[in-house]
């Protein structure tokens, strides 16, 4: 995916490259039948590490705690980071949690915590054999 935003008045923009993952994301699944639906991910970089939780449910929702200190990692506000795991878990329908753990780096902080959320969404949308929706409602 690339992106080009409008930096020259502030990064948002850019960070919004999220709602099209994540409303990409729900497309790619379509009906969600035959998957796991719940997924976890821990991801270390150095001395930073990671959690992240996710529900493929239709439920959006995001809770974040990255701890972050730094202003900036490179060109980017580091408020942007919970922004852009909002506005992927609003757009794909999920419910989502990340939080890191510990660590010292800001940039290692928020690199684990896109790596843990990248092994929670591999784990959620694991074929489990069956073709069943999984939720006892029948329905997500």
């Amino acid at each position: 995916m690339k992106c080009k935003g409008d930096l020259w008045i502030d990064d948002h923009h850019t960070a919004d490259i999220a709602i099209a993952l994540g409303t990409a994301f729900k497309q790619a699944l379509g009906e969600v039948r035959g998957i796991r639906r719940y997924g976890t991910g821990f991801a270390p970089l150095d001395e930073a590490l990671s959690r992240a939780v996710i529900d493929i449910c239709s439920r959006p929702y995001c809770v974040t705690d990255l701890g972050l200190k730094r202003e900036k990692i490179g060109d980017l506000s580091t408020e942007m980071l919970p922004h852009i795991f909002y506005s992927f878990a609003i757009a794909s329908g999920c419910t989502l949690h990340v939080d890191v753990l510990r660590g010292e780096n800001d940039h290692h902080r928020a690199e684990s915590a896109f790596k843990a959320l990248a092994l929670a969404i591999k784990q959620a949308v694991e074929r489990t054999g069956g073709n069943d929706v999984p939720s006892t409602k029948g329905v997500l």
